[in-house]
């Protein structure tokens, strides 16, 4: 048996999707359904149990669950806009570390998620080496819970336990009950492909200009591929950057949608809100050495390629 926290989630919904595309149906599901349509992502995929997340504490804590063959903890809080820090630290941090402890314990693999978002302006660079991360200086809220749990396993001497992936700019089927945190091709594409036009924020960094602002975009197919490595290779422990490794702009982001939709480029230019200004990581760019040194050489989607075939499922709205 597999625990895959946050499986009915973006990412986890879609690892779910690897594993049963590998024969692997032995899983526990364990995720927070409530308003959203969150539940559509498991339509269709092979588990045998479902669990709510506070039930599964519960159980883990009075030692109540058998002892499953890895823990794939993606459950967590992503939002980046949220201002209640109390939320973050029960849901990204405490919980994590009670998940690690008990995975420990076991002596069972341990995969969990942290971000980019720990690397804030990315001032001290992408570099997932472990020695670098007391330097980092997330700017959100967000970004920092998941950074005190990288901490912790450092200064607790347990990296060499686990196996931390810091996603970056993540997009793909399986993410539209996901709000204002939705990717930009997710929220618009219905305008791109009705309307011909794309809003994007205007940049206030002289050298950027409007729409050049860079992400490290990475397409969820190319990260499931990563983390069945992982899954499958224990011993691959630390922490790991995971992106293409090649920082794309937004307007490269507009140029692939238009060309999907059939649409000739016309692109608008918004004033982001005065909020996110402080909080707006300009460039962001997985070093993916690490993880490629660990013996991971899949090659990743072009741009190009990954928009055209997440704009086919958001065409006909069909979930992966």
């Amino acid at each position: 048996m597999i625990i895959l926290t946050g499986g009915a989630g973006f990412i986890g919904s879609c690892f779910l999707w690897k594993l049963n595309q590998e024969g692997v149906n032995d899983v526990l599901v364990v995720d927070h359904l409530n308003e959203s349509e969150k539940w559509k992502n498991l339509i269709g995929k092979k588990y045998y149990d479902y669990i709510q997340k506070n039930d599964f504490y519960n159980a883990v804590v009075h030692r109540q669950v058998p002892k499953p063959e890895a823990i794939v903890h993606l459950g967590a809080c992503s939002s980046t806009t949220l201002t209640d820090a109390n939320y973050y630290i029960k849901n990204n941090y405490e919980y994590s570390k009670v998940m690690a402890l008990w995975a420990f314990e076991l002596g069972v693999p341990f995969i969990y998620a942290s971000s980019a978002a720990t690397y804030g302006e990315g001032e001290n660079g992408y570099n997932d080496d472990d020695t670098g991360l007391m330097k980092l200086s997330p700017l959100n809220m967000y970004g920092f819970s998941k950074h005190m749990f990288d901490l912790w396993l450092q200064n607790n001497k347990y990296l060499d336990k686990t196996a931390g992936i810091k996603f970056f700019n993540v997009f793909g089927p399986n993410e539209y009950h996901k709000g204002d945190m939705r990717s930009v091709i997710c929220k618009n594409y219905d305008e791109v492909s009705q309307k011909g036009v794309l809003k994007l924020f205007k940049s206030y960094k002289k050298e950027y200009p409007d729409g050049g602002q860079k992400r490290d975009f990475v397409y969820i197919k190319d990260v499931v591929e990563a983390m069945w490595f992982l899954l499958k290779n224990p011993s691959k422990t630390g922490i790991f950057n995971l992106g293409t490794g090649k920082a794309r702009t937004w307007n490269d982001i507009a140029k692939s949608m238009f060309a999907a939709a059939g649409k000739k480029e016309n692109v608008e230019y918004i004033e982001m809100p005065d909020y996110l200004k402080p909080k707006y990581q300009y460039f962001t760019e997985a070093n993916m050495t690490k993880l490629h040194a660990a013996g991971y050489n899949k090659p990743f989607m072009e741009l190009e390629d990954s928009v055209k075939d997440y704009c086919g499922y958001l065409k006909n709205k069909t979930y992966l």
